[in-house]
């Protein structure tokens, strides 16, 4: 348990954000400026395959990097620059073109736990009467969101890591759809929730845990999706702007205070709905803040926050289908059902199956977890292992709640309580 909190704790420094382009075209030149982590293309951590930089194989290298003074990661990344301009896809009309490095310029060193974040600026020479470019590079770059400047109606794209763009066209009239925006920040809104958002989903995970009865639950859900589509609205805006290092430790006290309260209330009591609002309108801030990062497209500024929305609701649901997939057995028998030796049998496979995961660690399902596979084969195997025992001691009152439901509101008490004394005194 220690390990597990830990760990998800750590989790949320050092943080994998995605790169913004800016393109346009100067004379017969057209040229992108990138602001990106410099540090990890240097270092050669592959983006892809991995959410958190302290995860990576490459993490002493990054960190001593991130550490140096802006000149001499600007030398670095200098030196890098021809393995660099070897993996971006760069052509116009279908005519390879070669990038040149313009220039680098990192930010002032600050605080080394958190990501810093450099200008390269790279240019390549278009040919004679060229109407389209397209643009992407290599997977171990990770996400690359790409825009158009200084033409009518400009392109938008997100990019998954390895996606080239579609033909860009140098006059403009090349801009998403309203509809095409929304389809493509739903995955985005669904990778902050899964595996991205920890702190969302123990939040989320806590008003499951009060009460199985789907009355209760579809209360609190609605509840929390109205107040945090408010101030994701809001903040996305601009009309709302709360610092992160006021949002994240509220955040995390309002995950404590959640699962605290299942601990001793067996139901909604009259003031968890305005809380649970409450603490809605502050993850609404943090999800905006994520918004931030990518930078909205402004035509289709609502389509995208649509869609971003979307993907976090669906995220949320699926960890409700989940935990609830997870529990469900152990809900049936604590009611009296009468499948025990089924349930024996159920639990004991699939503890044993998450128990191989979190040790085997399988390459593919890592790079789909974006971390290691411990860290959510862990927690399930905990709820595999507290399912049995309510089995067992199935005779007691309330078995479920006694040694399911309150020894997980527990951990993601514990686990909230310690992000409250990271994020304020750490």
């Amino acid at each position: 348990m220690v390990l597990w909190f830990t760990t998800l704790s750590v989790a949320q420094a050092h943080e994998v954000l995605p790169s913004i382009a800016d393109m346009r075209v100067v004379g017969d030149r057209v040229v992108f400026e990138v602001r990106a982590n410099i540090e990890s293309f240097v270092a050669g951590v592959n983006l892809t395959e991995t959410s958190n930089t302290n995860e990576a194989a490459e993490a002493a290298v990054y960190d001593a990097l991130r550490a140096l003074e802006p000149a001499d990661l600007q030398a670095q990344f200098e030196a890098f620059w021809p393995q660099m301009a070897e993996r971006i896809t760069l052509s116009a009309d279908g005519i390879t073109l070669t990038p040149t490095l313009d220039r680098v310029i990192a930010d002032p060193v600050g605080n080394v736990e958190l990501v810093r974040s450099s200008i390269i600026q790279f240019s390549a020479e278009l040919p004679d009467g060229a109407i389209s470019v397209q643009m992407g590079w290599a997977p171990e770059f990770g996400v690359l969101v790409l825009r158009q400047m200084d033409v009518p109606a400009p392109y938008d794209g997100y990019l998954v890591p390895g996606a080239v763009s579609d033909p860009i066209i140098l006059a403009g009239s090349g801009q998403a759809s309203g509809w095409g925006t929304f389809i493509d920040y739903i995955p985005v809104g669904f990778d902050h929730i899964l595996p991205k958002g920890l702190d969302h989903v123990l939040f989320v995970l806590g008003l499951f845990f009060l009460s199985t009865q789907l009355r209760p639950l579809i209360i609190q859900i609605s509840l929390f999706t109205l107040a945090h589509t408010i101030t994701l609205a809001l903040a996305a805006l601009g009309f709302v702007n709360v610092p992160a290092s006021i949002v994240e430790p509220l955040i995390a006290a309002s995950i404590v205070f959640i699962a605290v309260e299942n601990i001793w209330a067996k139901g909604i009591s009259p003031w968890r709905p305005y809380i649970i609002f409450s603490f809605g309108l502050l993850h609404g801030l943090g999800f905006a803040s994520v918004l931030q990062e990518f930078g909205l497209p402004g035509p289709t500024f609502i389509a995208a926050l649509i869609g971003f929305n979307v993907g976090v609701e669906i995220g949320q649901l699926a960890v409700i289908a989940i935990i609830f997939l997870c529990v469900w057995q152990a809900l049936r028998i604590d009611e009296g059902e009468n499948e025990v030796n089924q349930g024996f049998a159920l639990y004991a496979v699939l503890l044993v199956i998450a128990v191989a995961l979190a040790i085997l660690n399988p390459a593919g399902l890592q790079a789909a977890l974006e971390g290691p596979v411990w860290l959510f084969a862990a927690p399930l195997a905990h709820v595999f292992g507290l399912s049995l025992l309510s089995i067992q001691l199935r005779d007691r009152v309330d078995a479920y709640r006694q040694f399911v439901a309150i020894p997980c509101s527990l951990a993601i008490a514990f686990i909230g309580a310690y992000w409250v004394i990271e994020r304020v005194f750490l």
